[in-house]
């Protein structure tokens, strides 16, 4: 085992032999995953926020591929999206999405899914605790580009943004949370049976 690999921090994408060919891949996986996330719409008849796949999709997949994968596979998601490709929520697309209520958390998925790719990288995901601090910290950066967004769009105070972009998906958050406190640990332990702990294939 190379040791100076070893002592590296690590990601579980990192698990898998390092090439640029393996990037790129991982990189447009990433955000044909969160693309097809979105199209999982459900429209609440009290919100212009409908519920999607999506925040899961962008945590679980940050967290495995560490900041620099992540950031880059969400930033192509949004600007294909802006492009006119229609994988946004309900397969829309173009740049009129700008306008749109939901614009903001567009924007909170690529910071998210640096801040979550950067406490993957220092092992937060090995862990329930861990996995757990991740999903919320993330959670917590989408709806702060989220909800300043929509409160700007739709001409509303903060706190009612709040009741109309949050409130009505914190039952959801916490199942994904727990969901994804129940993967990514398992995975990791399964790469270290596989593998043993720090090496690689």
């Amino acid at each position: 085992m190379n040791r100076a690999i070893a002592s590296e921090p690590r990601v579980l994408s990192d698990v898998l032999s390092s090439s640029r060919i393996k990037d790129v891949v991982l990189v447009v996986a990433y955000a044909g995953f969160i693309g097809l996330s979105a199209q999982f719409v459900i429209h609440l008849p009290f919100t212009p926020v409908p519920i999607t796949g999506q925040t899961f999709a962008v945590l679980l997949g940050a967290s495995m591929l560490g900041p620099i994968r992540s950031v880059l596979g969400a930033g192509f998601y949004l600007a294909l999206g802006l492009a006119g490709l229609p994988w946004f929520a309900g397969g829309t697309g173009g740049i009129s999405i700008v306008s749109a209520p939901s614009f903001g958390y567009l924007v909170g998925f690529v910071v998210a899914a640096m801040v979550v790719g950067a406490m993957a990288q220092r092992g937060f995901d090995k862990g329930v605790a861990g996995t757990a601090a991740e999903m919320v910290i993330g959670n917590l950066v989408i709806y702060a580009f989220g909800l300043i967004w929509l409160s700007h769009a739709i001409g509303v105070s903060f706190a009612k943004a709040v009741s109309l972009g949050a409130t009505p998906f914190l039952i959801g958050d916490l199942l994904k949370l727990v969901l994804a406190a129940v993967i990514l640990p398992s995975m990791w332990k399964l790469s270290d049976r596989f593998n043993g702990p720090g090496d690689e294939l």
